[in-house]
């Protein structure tokens, strides 16, 4: 599976962003997916999954939602309500069993995309 994200950019606090990953090569409909985030001098953390039921850090519920399409075979974080500390690169990955599992067992990932919120 290749994993392309987009729609990262600069924002002020409050603003809103949608971020997509567009895989190919393999259907997301037989993938759990998941969005991770790391900030400079931080470990990279998972922000939302989808499969099963959908998971969100704590940090973001309520402001970010992922959904997938899988006719588009896309995945999408909409993230409202942003905050500085939002502010990082943010990755999409996406495994047949879970993303809630140590990073380097995660099948596949893609390039960042780079989220900056302004105070």
């Amino acid at each position: 599976v290749q994993l392309q994200a987009s729609g990262g950019g600069l924002v002020q606090a409050g603003g809103s962003l949608r971020l997509s990953c567009a895989a190919s090569g393999r259907a997301i409909s037989n993938y759990y997916m998941g969005w991770f985030r790391q900030a400079p001098g931080r470990e990279r953390e998972l922000v939302a999954s989808s499969g099963g039921s959908p998971y969100y850090a704590d940090s973001v519920k309520g402001r970010f939602t992922i959904s997938r399409d899988n006719a588009k075979n896309t995945v999408y974080l909409q993230m409202n309500s942003l905050k500085p500390e939002d502010t990082a690169v943010y990755y999409c990955a996406a495994d047949l069993r879970t993303v809630r599992r140590d990073l380097a067992s995660i099948d596949y990932w893609g390039q960042g995309t780079q989220v900056t919120v302004s105070s």
